[in-house]
């Protein structure tokens, strides 16, 4: 029938044949389909969406539908839809799907562009009643990180709102629309701590194979942390660990979970599925974790100075190292309020062991590193002190090798002034101890330190912040702003699955007051409030990789070199197979948009994109709007640069700071997350100690057992790869474009991938390349595409790039 206010024109409604004797199974593995038989006039032209109604008394999933046989079109119209349908009275308007067509705003059908801003109207919410948003609802919009306390239960549990103000910046999350909390009307009510069902968009949720995997992932993680009588019961019976032997039986021969009553007790409290978790399926009664990649081929090579360097270019953190560039080292806080906070570093510390060069000579051959976390926690390490956490700010110098390896050769460990942060920081210097005895347990224990202040960094800033929480904004300004038709909206789709539901879970019961990073990570209750105060200098265009090894001195512009870059430190994992993909991303989405915006007027005359980047600015990165990086959005380059950022942050750069995470950080000791107490002072019980067992004095210093038991829960669940993953280069639907170019460019993206694939074995296998594997015998994987893997396997393989930040 014809319709009205140029909606074009309708068929008569058709119904689904058959699909009440047709039984489907619970598994979601499982597909049912359907016939439907369509009346359409020919001379109504060629249908360009379809209005789906569901009659019956619960939602399905439509993955898509096809029409076949369509007189005057060549091959089957597709309309790809991967999308839950609730009864039609969940709804206050039709549910719309459009063909794979890809469309412009000014290039789209007269009849469909009304379908198309009432889509994203719908999908805005702009005819929403208000209030708590329920499953059905399909809204996505901004809210703040103000749902992480709970202050009802009292000041210990109270946060700071991050986001929307200038105190705490921060990327927005999307919105709940849950009741402002009764204690503090700034924060919103909590749903109680085991309820994973946190609103976000249906179709933005773990599809039931990833939930079924994700919870039973997480329920050792969940049930230690959150059921008290379980926490009591390992308080009572676990007692420190003693010798490493009691830290590699966590994998050899696991961890006894107590006999009788006490089990008994645990039982009671906690659901069945959970206890499954916690014991074997043979019926022992203990927590056993699989062996980490990092003590699998020998179990003290993590201990080795060349392996303490060689993980800051290939381990899980390799994003922070940069070139040291000035002499000694000197710190940006501003001294009227923190004093003189500079390194106390000296050529003397440094010089007898530089293999005769001379501390200038080194800098000027580019020789010369410094992992630096002095400024980004020295503002915050008076307050964490305070807690159970004794730990310090730290700096390390490297020298970089003939054969390519970093030596450390200092390490500063640094205090506030405990007469006032403005008489600056106190600072004690620590070098190499090659021979046994108690020098060389310090230097040991200093190096714990450091990676003490490199693991707490890179969960909340390097994984966390700079790859979950920055990508949210950029998925909710799309789903809002441009069309599921639009060719931006379909480039970067694949790149935002399962983010925001991840993204919600960890606010539940990850980053939470009291949860487990808040348990795990030395910042404890100061950790997303610390997170806040790097946010205010994150810069979006320093995203991208050239520009990241370009500003930490890594890369130097060198027109003779592939891609105008040359590397400092050429043996560097990360950086070399990361810039392979880089560019292999940035080729790909140049011929993609360079196909439907062939000139910059083009990018200029978009009104979807347009509102798309304004609103990604001043509402999903609102707090630095008026920064004057951001790129303006008016030429094809821009576009481009754009959406390789966004591509990379939300694949490669979180596949190479978390799938890491079990391989290296699975064995507490290399990664420790904690440190409780302080470098021992000569004359002490402390230093007696660690004279007389130094392997004791370690553990006694750095995580406890119970906060191992749940780090090393948390990480394996972080780590592992889902059985449904879809990896970078690959793409769920075939045909998500009817436009030949966009799909032959896509297919050469996949192949230039395999062929990286190639090239990193090859590295991995050139013994010359001693930063590929390293003392641990640990092949750098964390940046292979798995582009060529369709098994769907999954599990913990230390390799592979998702599409997305999925988990």
């Amino acid at each position: 029938m014809a319709a009205n206010e140029n909606k074009g024109k309708l068929s008569k409604e058709a119904f689904l044949e058959n699909w009440i004797s047709k039984i489907t199974s619970l598994n979601a593995k499982d597909e049912a389909s359907f016939d439907v038989v369509f009346n359409w006039d020919e001379s109504h032209g060629i249908p360009g969406a379809v209005i789906i109604k569901n009659h019956h008394h619960s939602q399905f999933y439509l993955k898509s539908l096809t029409l076949e046989d369509f007189p005057s079109h060549e091959g089957p119209i597709h309309f790809d839809c991967n999308s839950w349908v609730y009864p039609t009275h969940r709804y206050k308007y039709d549910r719309v799907f459009f063909t794979n067509k890809t469309y412009l705003f000014d290039d789209t059908p007269q009849p469909l562009r009304f379908y198309r801003n009432q889509e994203l109207k719908n999908l805005r919410g702009e005819e929403s009643s208000g209030g708590m948003l329920k499953e059905w609802d399909r809204v996505y919009d901004y809210a703040y990180y103000n749902d992480l306390g709970s202050p009802e239960k009292g000041k210990d549990y109270a946060r700071p709102s991050l986001g929307g103000n200038s105190d705490y910046p921060y990327p927005c999350r999307a919105k709940t629309g849950r009741k402002p909390n009764k204690k503090d009307p700034n924060s919103e009510t909590r749903l109680f701590l085991l309820s994973l069902s946190i609103y976000v968009p249906r179709d933005e949720k773990f599809n039931q194979v990833k939930f079924s995997d994700f919870i039973g992932y997480a329920i050792k993680s969940i049930g230690q942390v959150f059921v008290p009588e379980i926490k009591a019961v390992f308080d009572k019976t676990i007692n420190e660990f003693d010798t490493f032997q009691d830290v590699l039986n966590l994998y050899e021969g696991g961890v006894k979970l107590p006999e009788g009553q006490t089990l008994d007790k645990i039982r009671a409290h906690v659901p069945w599925e959970l206890l499954k978790e916690l014991i074997r399926s043979d019926g022992e009664r203990f927590l056993k974790f699989p062996t980490p990649d990092v003590i699998k081929e020998d179990k003290t090579a993590w201990r080795t100075d060349e392996e303490f360097g060689r993980e800051m270019l290939a381990g899980v953190n390799p994003v922070i190292i940069r070139r040291l560039q000035e002499f000694p080292p000197t710190s940006k806080l501003d001294p009227q309020q923190y004093g003189d906070q500079d390194s106390t570093i000296r050529r003397e510390h440094l010089e007898k062991n530089m293999n005769g060069l001379s501390v200038d000579e080194a800098m000027e051959k580019n020789k010369l590193f410094i992992l630096d976390h002095h400024d980004a926690l020295m503002t915050y390490l008076r307050r964490i002190n305070t807690t159970t956490t004794k730990t310090y700010a730290s700096r390390t110098i490297l020298l970089l090798q003939e054969n390519g390896t970093l030596k450390p050769l200092a390490i500063e460990l640094s205090l506030p002034h405990e007469e006032g942060d403005e008489r600056g920081a106190v600072s004690r210097v620590f070098t190499p101890c090659d021979e046994e005895g108690v020098e060389n347990s310090i230097w040991q224990l200093a190096k714990a330190y450091v990676a003490v202040n490199d693991s707490g960094y890179h969960q909340l800033i390097s994984h966390w912040l700079n790859t979950h929480a920055v990508i949210e904004p950029f998925i909710i300004a799309t789903n809002r702003q441009l069309s599921i038709v639009h060719p931006i909206h379909k480039l970067l789709k694949p790149h935002f699955r399962d983010t925001i539901h991840i993204n919600a879970l960890a606010r539940q019961i990850l980053i939470n007051a009291g949860g487990v990073l808040e348990r795990t990570v030395f910042p404890g209750k100061y950790a997303m409030e610390m997170s806040s105060a790097v946010y205010k200098n994150w810069n979006f265009t320093e995203q991208a990789l050239p520009e990241d090894l370009i500003k930490r001195g890594i890369a130097i512009p060198d027109s003779s070199e592939p891609h105008g870059l040359k590397l400092v430190i050429e043996d560097y994992p990360f950086a070399v197979d990361g810039l392979e993909i880089w560019y292999a991303i940035e080729s790909w989405v140049k011929e993609y948009c360079c196909f439907y915006y062939p000139t910059d007027d083009v990018v200029k005359g978009d009104t979807e994109l347009k509102q798309w980047w304004k609103e990604v600015r001043e509402e999903g990165h609102g707090d630095l709007r008026d920064k004057q990086w951001w790129p303006k959005m008016e030429t094809q380059t821009e576009l481009i640069q754009t959406c390789t950022i966004i591509i990379w942050v939300a694949s490669a750069l979180h596949a190479a700071v978390n799938f890491g995470q079990y391989p290296y950080a699975g064995y507490l000791p290399n990664r420790p997350t904690v440190s409780r107490r302080f470098m021992p002072e000569v004359g002490s019980a402390e230093y007696a100690e660690l004279e007389a067992d130094p392997d004791l004095a370690f553990l006694k210093t750095i995580t406890a057992q119970f906060q191992t038991l749940l780090g090393v829960s948390l990480i394996e669940i972080l780590s592992r790869h889902s059985t449904d993953e879809v990896y970078l280069g690959q793409r769920d639907t075939v045909g998500w474009t009817t436009d030949d170019r966009p799909l032959a460019a896509f297919e050469r993206f996949s192949a230039a991938l395999v062929e990286i694939e190639t090239r990193i074995t090859e590295r991995n296998d050139d013994v010359t390349l001693r930063n590929r594997a390293g003392p641990v015998k640990v092949p750098y994987t964390l940046l292979y595409p798995s582009t060529s893997d369709t098994s769907r396997v999954g599990g913990l393989t230390g390799k592979g790039i998702p599409n997305s930040v999925s988990i």
